[in-house]
């Protein structure tokens, strides 16, 4: 605090209030309207989206159609919520007496980014709790299938042995595949399938082993040996564009993440920006009637 004199010899002191600038109740009343309003609109939207999924086929909208539904909605609850919240809290406040105009819009648009932000915590912690219930739920049906497949696959090599097993199995290539594979079917089942699990695992099948694939597939199913390179081809190719549509729908679901989490970004920092304005809006018209105390004179 700076004291100064005056040129009388007077001492003049600052007038400062001994109160807090930050008035909480209407703070957390805001955002308990905010966090109010996004649930109930939440909820208004996961009922409107349910209709829009149906198990029957034909009959639900495309997954990008309520992707870009769902975005735009959680965008408007942003936006709709933090302006209720903001406006209250801006109405809720008492008026400051002997305060700069500069000084109280600066303290409305505080008030009301504070609102935001407890809200935006509030319901950010609510989602998070939701979203690890169901993590939960799908983490026992993994830990299930996981057990299921453990089971099955003890009757295999597992995955850390295939390279072993690819290699062993083509050093003792008999000769005579043809012989090999009409003779013990099991065998040449596995040797099959430690092959294309290889390629599927290195990218691409060597010739000579397209070649052994033709050879089993010819002596098992009677084909000639070019048919059966026909069909082997065929097979291969049916392997290398499953393996490139699903690259596909990675890449895919990775843009749409990044444009989600974009999106969310941008539509929480215009609703911070909503809030602080409607909160100095609503202090605005808290404070336009002025109350005037009249003393009777004596």
């Amino acid at each position: 605090m700076s004291v100064s004199t005056t040129d009388s010899g007077e001492i003049a002191t600052p007038v400062e209030s001994s109160k807090s600038a930050m008035t909480w109740g209407p703070i957390f009343g805001g955002a308990a309207a905010a966090i109010g309003v996004t649930l109930i609109l939440l909820l208004l939207g996961s009922g409107v989206g349910l209709t829009m999924v149906s198990p029957w086929s034909g009959q639900s909208s495309s997954l990008g159609t309520v992707g870009v539904t769902a975005a735009i909605w959680l965008v408007v609850v942003q936006w709709l919520s933090s302006g209720l919240g903001g406006y209250i809290t801006g109405r809720l406040r008492t008026k400051w007496a002997a305060v700069h105009t500069d000084e109280v819009f600066f303290r409305d648009t505080a008030h009301g980014f504070i609102s935001w932000a407890l809200a935006t915590i509030f319901v950010a912690g609510f989602l998070a709790s939701s979203l690890t219930s169901l993590a939960g739920a799908g983490a026992q049906a993994v830990g299930s299938a996981a057990t299921v497949a453990g089971t099955a696959a003890a009757s295999t090599a597992s995955a850390a042995d295939l390279p072993t097993a690819y290699f062993t199995d083509a050093l003792l290539r008999p000769e005579q595949a043809r012989t090999g594979a009409t003779s013990d079917d099991t065998a040449a089942t596995a040797e099959v399938s430690r092959i294309l699990l290889n390629g599927a695992a290195a990218g691409q099948i060597p010739d000579d082993d397209k070649a052994y694939l033709a050879t089993i597939v010819s002596a098992r199913t009677g084909l000639s040996e070019a048919d059966a390179r026909t069909r082997v081809d065929t097979v291969l190719k049916r392997i290398d564009d499953a393996k490139v549509a699903a690259q596909k729908a990675a890449d895919e679901a990775r843009k749409a993440a990044s444009t989600t989490a974009l999106l969310g970004a941008l539509s929480l920092l215009i609703g911070a920006f909503i809030a602080a304005a409607a909160a100095a809006f609503g202090g605005s018209q808290r404070d336009e009637e002025e109350d005037l105390l009249v003393t009777p004179r004596i």
